[in-house]
């Protein structure tokens, strides 16, 4: 959550981000509200508390109708320091779960708005023509049936709607690419983690994933743990409760796992193929990081999505996506989303979210500074994903049906060419 230093000094930064975001920005008056109320109550509470123990002496040395008089104050007084406290607790729990409801104040210069009002920052290659080379291209999911690489039938016979089975080449593809990715997370100093996939419900919200997007995260009951929507849930409580060094520069993480997303209110969207699912793979970047370099950071991540991007021989977009359609961790997101020729539009493949000190603070995650101790910041960005099967394949397919493999992935999936089957 954020810094109630930070609302107290400049309430108005979180109005105007909380407006920003389409969100209510009577809440923060709300918060000031309760936290006036808290630390008021507090305040008279340890007074009257510390009062409340000098009476031990004044009652031991007084006799009579004196001690009769001060043990009937000794009562009152007790009674009273009893209510001021649960009124401070009271007033701080109303405080901390409004907080709750704020998402992360924007950083400047993101843009204000909703899910199209996105800044368009650059265009990186061409679409193919492919009216121009003879041939109207297929979509994703019959040129993988085709193939033989995807099997959305069997899939919906075994685990229901938005399930699938990747086969044969599909198969291999999609590891090759998780296994390019996790190369390109190494070479860039990534720490590899193989990491949980079922979190407690603590982590869950630490990572902001209980608030808004509570009802698209699958959970199991009898057991109160959640399954993750990404590796970034477990990467963010890796260091929960602990002071970590960062003199040495940033800490990267990086995780391939599998993720699964109930999908809730997609009802009817990306019906076809493999582009909205349940379940899919995704190797996370992950980076802990002194909150004053995490612009910085985040440049470098998004950097590092683009290069894998541009190998693969995609046309994208890059975003700055607008504060209405952040998640409430985010101060800034960037989004790189790939052309895919049979929708004529772009789809985003890749996200990168500077988390500022929004998460670390509810996981109690800080670094040993000049003056003390202090809440680090967090950043994460996606370095693949089942998605980009989606855009490899109908960008690089032939007019006989075939695909070409990119040439970065051939060496992980060893084919050079994906020929259809029968």
């Amino acid at each position: 959550m954020i810094d109630i230093r930070q609302l107290r000094e400049d309430p108005e930064r979180v109005r105007a981000s909380q407006r920003a975001r389409g969100e209510d920005d009577g809440v923060v008056d709300a918060v000031l509200d309760a936290d006036r109320r808290h630390r008021s109550g507090l305040s008279e509470f340890e007074s009257l508390r510390a009062a409340q123990k000098s009476f031990g002496k004044k009652v031991a040395a007084a006799q009579g109708e004196e001690k009769q008089t001060l043990l009937a104050e000794v009562k009152e007084t007790a009674a009273r320091v009893k209510e001021l406290d649960a009124a401070q607790q009271e007033a701080a729990q109303e405080r901390d779960t409004l907080m709750r409801t704020i998402g992360n104040v924007i950083i400047d210069g993101v843009p204000t708005g909703g899910e199209d009002d996105f800044d368009l920052l650059e265009t990186v290659g061409t679409p193919r023509d492919f009216a121009a080379e003879g041939f109207e291209p297929k979509d994703h999911l019959a040129l993988g049936e085709a193939l033989g690489a995807i099997d959305m039938a069997r899939g919906a016979k075994v685990s229901g709607s938005r399930f699938y089975y990747l086969t044969g080449p599909g198969a291999r593809l999609e590891l090759g690419l998780m296994n390019l990715a996790l190369d390109r997370a190494r070479d860039a100093g990534f720490v590899q983690l193989q990491v949980p996939t079922l979190v407690n419900a603590e982590t869950m919200a630490g990572a902001g994933f209980l608030d808004a997007h509570a009802d698209e995260v699958y959970r199991l009951e009898a057991d109160d743990l959640y399954l993750t929507g990404t590796s970034e849930v477990a990467l963010a409580g890796y260091h929960t409760d602990e002071i970590i060094d960062l003199s040495a520069g940033p800490r990267r993480y990086t995780a391939m796992t599998t993720c699964y997303r109930r999908e809730a209110g997609s009802y009817g969207k990306d019906t076809r193929g493999i582009i909205r699912v349940h379940q899919f793979q995704k190797v996370e970047m992950f980076v802990y990081a002194r909150p004053e370099d995490a612009e910085a950071e985040h440049a470098r991540l998004l950097e590092w999505e683009r290069g894998i991007l541009d190998d693969l021989g995609l046309a994208y977009r890059v975003i700055d996506v607008a504060a209405g359609d952040l998640g409430g961790p985010a101060a800034r997101k960037f989004d790189c989303e790939a052309w895919v020729p049979t929708q004529e539009r772009y789809r985003e493949l890749t996200s990168t979210s500077n988390c500022t000190t929004y998460q670390a603070r509810r996981l109690n995650t800080r670094e040993r500074g000049e003056s003390g101790t202090r809440t680090v910041a967090t950043l994460n960005g996606t370095l693949a994903t089942t998605r980009f099967l989606v855009a490899i394949l109908e960008t690089h397919q032939q007019a006989d049906g075939s695909v070409t493999v990119p040439e970065v992935l051939r060496p992980y999936v060893g084919l050079d060419i994906i020929t259809p089957v029968g």
